[in-house]
């Protein structure tokens, strides 16, 4: 083994002598016993679950009992005596592969995606050292350190695949030496150093061994061929790969049960092997192979643990953890070997199964599972202590208690668990015993004394709140199974009187509540598919001056549906009304506004990143502003509740990958809203604490809810560096408050009063600094924004009702300031995508050599009678207008616009087939930039 140098150190060694000025070694803790992060205004605190996939690894010394595991994006060191959580923050991706160094100091982290990172962590400060950024262009797939921790070793995830070598406590840009590997390798999944010679390596697919050996310069390496003639027995599928201590010997454990043995082939290359033997270890199949001091150690999917010598004979081995398939065993480090225990410290170790029967002397280990379970066994003693019994499928529900802090958290496994989660205790849980119950959604009723569960083949049970069993006498009395598809929202009102859920299917069910009937406490109503999409959200209300539910329900049809809840009887779930909100927009998620404003308003995020108000009553849209604007639209909006003595109150939210909070009331101010990366393989669900002090997010596939503390200091402080009044709306605008277009706003405000005083007049211009409500959209199309009639009444509706409540007065005029935020909150939030045409086309058009294309006539007729209706002659001046053609002349703003010979001469002036590329350049008069491209320059 390689001497660690002097100079080892470079970047490491300063970080951890700055590290150590406040880091207590006894404790391995900052003096006050925590580390902390400089507060955001979302911190993460806790995380439920464990990604099954990267094995846990046992950080345990002499001083402490910590496992190391993944969560999402997360590391996580978990402390399971004291219950506490240290976070490995740093990563954008989901983290792919973790390893340590042989005495549990330095740890490193992969992740695999756009922008990724090794990162390299010392354990007892939990402080990143080194930061290696794209050690391969997509990520990793397998990653080692070498037992002196100098070296690390990482395999790219995509294929071709590559091989790199690092010191990185010198250089973490550039890798000392690499390689591509063959494609035919099949995609490698594991490597590992040599831990008595670090210029050896080896890796593994499934299908193939790789021997490495590198130097400062190069990395060379043999794949020796295997196939089952060789030996004439089947060798199965590869899992992991050691080096034999003490022996130029490597072991290749496979699903068959055999150990692969690998000798020296020869020659210069010091990785030339070949197979030398299989050695049938078992019938069932090897998915974990390392070695502990004298002992070589395996795990398979039975859940064993096995203790090998060297010459691969059994001589201890442990098969009662009930755990599932092992995919990690984990020892804890001490630096003496393990038979230096004295007589009295061997008395509680089992004998091993030599015919000695001397005690069986190795250090605790931690295993992990496939099922998601960690446990740490204490070989003094063969006790088995569960660190972790966590979700093994999709976690999409969660759900928090009205009035305690606790969370439910149920998952595709069936699993339904109910923490404390200031306490970080699991108080009870539950299996469903069907493995077709799979959990999609639950929530509590507002007392907090039951939970609704909906599953995925669209049951619904009502549950005890604290217990988790069913509520009424027997299983059936709170069992429905009405719903045919996936229930994939579920919500009680507010008096929990009634239960609504929404399925797959397109239908809102409702149950109703018979309080007096002991036998048969909830009974079904009805549903109504009263939607043609997919059901996008359910919420209940309270209707105006009454204390009656009030039920709605939003689809990607655009369509709100209002519930007639009175007068529904059994099998009859009548409806009020049903209004498209809509025009080109997809609605994602609603909420009740909260009564911060005199009118009732309904919260609805569209996929445009746009937020509305709609009046509750009326449903029209009452103000149009511009939501965060994240990557990915909104999908689920929290109003959160009051905290603690403030008056003003937040918005939490999630987006595809994000969790955010949003400073109400809504202006569209962009510093008033924060979000970061929750989850980066999707969010699919978003709960606040009965408090407003925490919010929880579940991963979906990811298999976990983590959990945030909310500091709404933090965010009030972003929101005041943003500046206040006008001076965030600026920001919005291209140039500033000294650009360009801020100078053409202030023209054409001045053009726009002039317009409507009259262009002929010869009277006294009054110039004023506000203009009628009529010359705004005038202006929004002169900036390039061009509203549809619909956009336009929504605009002028925002405006002209806007003081109506408190005054009783229509507003008229507008101001430059006040156009400046009509005109950021309305126009789309990324302008217009040359993409949206191209989909348009594709959507209406037939298939060609030049791709899609429209008939003339049709696109003229699709123009005319489908979206808003245009009339023949408003059809012909716009295309003329655009088209040039001078003949057809006039307008018709001053009515003086001849239509006929309109649709003749737009014949002659337009092709047969219309495509995407001839229709910018022609008729939008547009730059094209080649096929699927567009540019407005």
């Amino acid at each position: 083994m390689e001497e660690d140098s002097p100079e080892r150190s470079g970047a490491q060694s300063r970080v951890s002598s700055a590290a150590s000025s406040h880091y207590n070694e006894e404790d391995h803790g900052y003096e006050d016993g925590e580390v902390r992060a400089s507060p955001t205004s979302l911190n993460m605190s806790w995380s439920f679950g464990v990604n099954k996939h990267v094995p846990v690894h046992n950080l345990s010394d002499g001083n402490r009992k910590v496992a190391l595991f993944v969560c999402a994006h997360v590391g996580v060191m978990f402390d399971w005596e004291g219950n506490k959580q240290q976070l490995l923050q740093g990563h954008c991706n989901a983290i792919s592969c973790t390893c340590v160094s042989e005495d549990r100091r330095w740890i490193a982290t992969a992740d695999r995606g756009k922008d990724s990172m090794v990162i390299i962590w010392d354990s007892f400060t939990t402080i990143p050292v080194q930061t290696i950024f794209e050690a391969h262009s997509d990520g990793c797939a397998a990653i080692a350190m070498s037992p002196d921790a100098k070296y690390i070793a990482t395999i790219s995830s995509t294929l071709p695949q590559t091989v790199s070598v690092w010191d990185w406590t010198n250089n973490g840009d550039t890798p000392v030496c690499s390689a591509t590997l063959d494609d035919n390798f099949g995609k490698q999944t594991y490597i590992t150093f040599n831990p008595e010679d670090t210029s050896q390596l080896v890796s593994n697919s499934e299908s193939q061994v790789v021997f490495y050996a590198w130097d400062n310069k190069t990395l060379e390496y043999v794949a020796p061929p295997l196939t089952d003639k060789d030996f004439n027995r089947s060798v199965g599928l590869y899992s992991q790969s050691i080096f034999q201590l003490q022996s130029p010997r490597a072991l290749t454990a496979t699903s068959c049960g055999n150990i692969v043995v690998w000798e020296h082939a020869g020659g210069d290359l010091k990785c030339n092997r070949k197979a030398f033997k299989i050695v049938k270890l078992q019938e069932k199949g090897l998915t974990v192979l390392t070695t502990t001091d004298k002992y070589i150690v395996t795990g398979d999917i039975s859940g064993h643990v096995r203790f090998l010598d060297q010459q691969l004979r059994l001589t201890n081995w442990y098969k009662h953890f009930n755990a599932g398939p092992i995919n990690a065993v984990s020892f804890s480090y001490s630096p003496k070997p393990a038979d230096a225990q004295t007589p009295q410290e061997k008395t509680n170790f089992p004998a091993s199964s030599t015919l000695d029967g001397s005690p069986f002397l190795v250090n605790d280990f931690v295993i992990s599972t496939s099922t998601a379970n960690v446990a740490h066994f204490v070989t003094n003693g063969s006790e088995l202590q569960f660190i972790h019994k966590e979700h093994d499928s999709d976690t999409h529900a969660i759900a928090c208690h009205p009035s305690e802090p606790r969370l439910c958290i149920g998952s595709f496994s069936g699993l339904l668990q109910l923490w404390d989660y200031e306490k970080k205790e699991l108080l009870t849980s539950r299996v469903f015993d069907q493995r077709q119950l799979m959990i999609q959604c639950m929530t509590f009723n507002p007392t907090g004394d039951l939970l609704a569960i909906g599953f995925t083949n669209g049951s619904v049970r009502i549950v005890d709140g604290l217990t988790l069993k069913e509520e009424g006498r027997g299983d059936g009395l709170a069992v429905f199974n009405h719903c045919h598809d996936c229930i994939t929202n579920i919500k009680f009102s507010h008096d929990s009187n009634y239960l609504a859920t929404s399925d797959l299917d397109r239908c809102v069910t409702v149950f109703k509540a018979q309080k007096d009937d002991t036998d048969q406490p909830w009974v079904y109503v009805g549903k109504q598919r009263a939607h043609y999409k997919t059901i996008h959200d359910i919420s209940f209300g309270i209707a105006l001056d009454s204390d009656i539910p009030w039920l709605l329900s939003l689809g990607q049809d655009r369509v709100l549906v209002e519930y007639d809840l009175l007068n529904s009887s059994t099998d009859d779930l009548r409806l009020i009304s049903s209004e498209r909100i809509e025009q080109s927009a997809v609605p994602q998620c609603f909420a009740w506004y909260p009564p911060i404003v005199k009118e009732n308003f309904l919260l609805v995020a569209n996929d445009q990143f746009k937020l509305k108000l709609y009046n509750s009553t009326t449903k029209m849209c009452r103000q149009t502003l511009l939501g965060p604007t994240y990557g990915t639209p909104l999908r689920r909006l929290i109003v959160l509740p009051s905290y603690e003595d403030r008056t003003t109150r937040y918005l939490a939210y999630i987006t595809l990958d994000k969790v955010g909070l949003q400073i109400l009331p809504l202006d569209g101010n962009p510093h008033k809203t924060m979000a970061l990366i929750a989850h980066p393989e999707g969010v699919s669900n978003l709960v606040c604490s009965y408090d407003g002090k925490y919010v929880f997010t579940a991963g979906g596939e990811d298999c976990s809810v983590l959990m945030w503390d909310i500091n709404l200091d933090a965010l009030e402080a972003a929101a005041a560096l943003g500046g206040e009044g006008l001076i965030p709306f600026y920001g919005l605008l291209e140039g500033g408050r000294e650009g360009e277009l801020f100078a053409e706003l202030e023209d054409y405000f001045y053009y726009a009063q002039i317009r409507s005083q009259g262009v002929d007049t010869t009277d006294t211009r009054q110039v004023s600094t506000k203009v009628p409500l009529a010359q705004v959209p005038y202006i929004m199309r002169a900036l390039g924004f061009y509203p549809t009639e619909q956009e336009i009444d929504d605009m002028i509706n925002e405006l002209k009702f806007r003081d109506y409540v408190a005054t009783g007065k229509y507003v008229t005029e507008i101001d430059l300031g006040q156009f400046i935020r009509l005109y950021v909150n309305h126009r789309p939030a990324f302008g217009l995508s040359p993409f949206d045409l191209h989909e348009a086309f594709n959507k209406l058009g037939i298939p060609g050599d030049q791709g899609f294309a429209i008939d003339r006539d049709r696109l003229l007729s699709l123009l005319q009678n489908k979206g808003e209706h245009m009339t023949e002659g408003e059809m012909a001046e716009y295309m003329s207008t655009l088209l040039g053609i001078g003949e057809l002349g006039g307008s018709a703003e001053t009515g003086t616009y001849d239509a006929s010979n309109a649709a003749e001469l737009l014949r002659e002036h337009l092709p047969e087939n219309i495509t995407a590329d001839n229709f910018a350049a022609q008729v939008l008069g547009f730059l094209t930039e080649g096929e699927g491209t567009v540019s407005t320059s």
